[in-house]
């Protein structure tokens, strides 16, 4: 039987991503590379589960990764039409796929600060984007703008994501708060940046 334990494969024990690849998303229909969807599975108890990492057994069920797709198929119960047979779906589905994205950009997050892939602070993002491009910077959601303008005019055209608070990526720093994190662009930074613009479906985050 799975869980939502289970089904959630932890990003410090991933493997590296593979290519992205399409699939339709069964509520809008619109084709996608797989980086910008979640993968559902049946599991043996007719229970939906979603497999973030990819690797559950079964028929994959594919939604744009987005809390109002998600929404949208439970109250119209369209997981059982694509999967074809009557399905139970938790009502709580939603707050448990942004959960799971949560800790797993927060895991990558963190083996990138324990390789020396990731710098927090204002004066430590700025002097990376000076010497290296940045595969992805993040700007706590509550910090201020004008420290945010700057970063966003140093970032080279790296993404600037709006995702987690200043306590959240303090975490990651074993700090009350930061509100700069820049990661180099590297294996390890393309994976947080898939995770991180997922999460930002189901945060309604802001990227710049």
């Amino acid at each position: 039987m799975y869980s939502t334990q289970s089904a959630q494969q932890t990003a410090s024990t991933a493997r590296p991503s593979k290519p992205s690849r399409d699939r339709r998303c069964f509520v809008t229909y619109d084709c996608k590379p797989t980086d910008e969807l979640v993968r559902f599975v049946v599991a043996p108890d007719q229970s939906i589960v979603p497999d973030l990492a990819e690797r559950l057994p079964g028929r994959g069920l594919w939604l744009s990764s987005s809390r109002e797709t998600v929404n949208t198929a439970c109250a119209k119960r369209l997981f059982s039409k694509a999967a074809g047979a009557p399905v139970t779906v938790r009502d709580d589905l939603a707050d448990a796929i942004e959960e799971q994205l949560h800790k797993r950009c927060l895991e990558l997050l963190g083996m990138a600060r324990r390789a020396g892939e990731a710098v927090g602070g204002f004066q430590k993002v700025i002097a990376l984007l000076k010497e290296r491009s940045a595969s992805v910077i993040f700007c706590a959601r509550d910090g201020a703008d004008d420290g945010t303008s700057k970063v966003v005019a140093a970032a080279k055209g790296a993404p600037v994501i709006k995702v987690f608070t200043g306590a959240e990526l303090g975490s990651i720093f074993g700090r009350e708060r930061t509100v700069y994190v820049a990661v180099a662009q590297k294996a390890l930074g393309a994976r947080i940046l898939r995770e991180s613009e997922r999460l930002a479906g189901f945060r309604l985050a802001e990227t710049i």
